[in-house]
């Protein structure tokens, strides 16, 4: 008999992982050394949350969101062996550009998409507003930046790891300059990454955990039943926003199509370090690694805007919740 595995792309044998702790009923569980990244962990640091991690080497590295005590955002790469302790550079990262007025002008919310040999960073950065920054490396050493891929104002910028039908694809949250009270996840094509144009719309806001707005999570999984996107959705309370995860599977050839989408959540703020912090409950969810020999899924969230948390699921669980709890609706 032919073995078949969910998750389409390479095994991954060192992925951080915990046993699902006795009695647990969630299919999202946290890390038990949670947070994983205190707020100080470089000198300069009021923050550190909202990162992306990818496997490198014999280990793992990161681009890191560290708003220093001036409360200014930037970008700095980090590295770890296990993917749990991390050392990351106090310098933040700068980038090669024959542009300046397309430069680096601040950095937040990065994502890492290793696409055909180069490791795409894609990030909010500042252009009259904020967009959608992209930048490559090859060894996270040197970095080249490429021209913003759309008008401001837009955020969560998340390229797909393979060219669909021939072309590029992105999901993105087109929003306004100020603390977005709105926001649906589009998807845009591109030649070469460039020129981004034919938007589809894939989905928005429906209500409860996901009714003010959503934004595309960590990188799509590939899988046989279809891309697998976590993606924050947020509500509001007389307190404020709330930010909660949850999951949907995208068509494989035509991703701005929902197959499926959960209609309750995954993982909301319960715990301490998620619900009080610089910006309290917050669950928002930028990095996900996955080994396709086991299932596993380690999960790399921003707990209350203030430091790195880390949870685990099984893919087949994740979809299994995804389709037991669905929501057909779009908008």
């Amino acid at each position: 008999m032919v073995e078949t595995r969910t998750i389409i792309g390479p095994a991954l044998p060192n992925i951080p992982w915990e046993e699902k702790p006795e009695g647990c009923r969630e299919v999202v569980w946290r890390s038990s050394r949670n947070p994983i990244i205190p707020r100080d962990a470089i000198s300069s640091s009021n923050s550190v949350f909202n990162s992306a991690v990818v496997p490198f080497g014999d280990g793992f590295v990161g681009v890191f969101r560290c708003d220093d005590k001036a409360r200014f955002m930037a970008l700095h790469f980090g590295r770890s062996k296990d993917g749990v302790s991390w050392q990351i550079d106090e310098e933040p990262i700068q980038l090669i550009t024959l542009d300046s007025s397309r430069r680096l002008a601040m950095g937040y919310d990065p994502r890492i998409t290793l696409l055909e040999g180069r490791y795409y960073i894609t990030w909010c950065n500042g252009f009259h507003g904020p967009t959608i920054g992209v930048a490559y490396t090859q060894d996270f050493v040197t970095y080249y930046q490429l021209e913003n891929a759309f008008l401001p104002c837009n955020r969560n910028g998340v390229l797909f790891p393979r060219k669909i039908g021939g072309m590029y694809a992105m999901l993105s949250r087109p929003s306004d300059k100020g603390h977005t009270a709105f926001g649906d996840i589009f998807c845009s094509l591109s030649p070469d990454l460039t020129f981004w144009g034919m938007h589809r719309f894939v989905m928005g806001t429906i209500g409860g955990w996901q009714g003010v707005k959503i934004g595309a999570g960590p990188v799509p999984i590939e899988t046989t039943e279809g891309w697998l996107l976590f993606y924050h959705g947020v509500c509001g309370s007389c307190n404020g926003f709330l930010y909660s995860m949850g999951a949907a599977l995208l068509d494989r050839d035509e991703p701005w199509k929902v197959l499926h989408r959960c209609r309750t959540y995954l993982l909301s703020p319960q715990r301490d370090y998620e619900c009080w912090g610089d910006v309290p409950n917050v669950v928002f969810p930028c990095a996900a690694l996955a080994d396709a020999e086991t299932g596993r899924l380690a999960i790399y969230y921003g707990a209350a805007d203030t430091v790195v948390a880390l949870a685990f699921a099984q893919v087949d669980e994740v979809i299994d919740y995804i389709k037991r709890n669905p929501t057909l609706a779009r908008r």
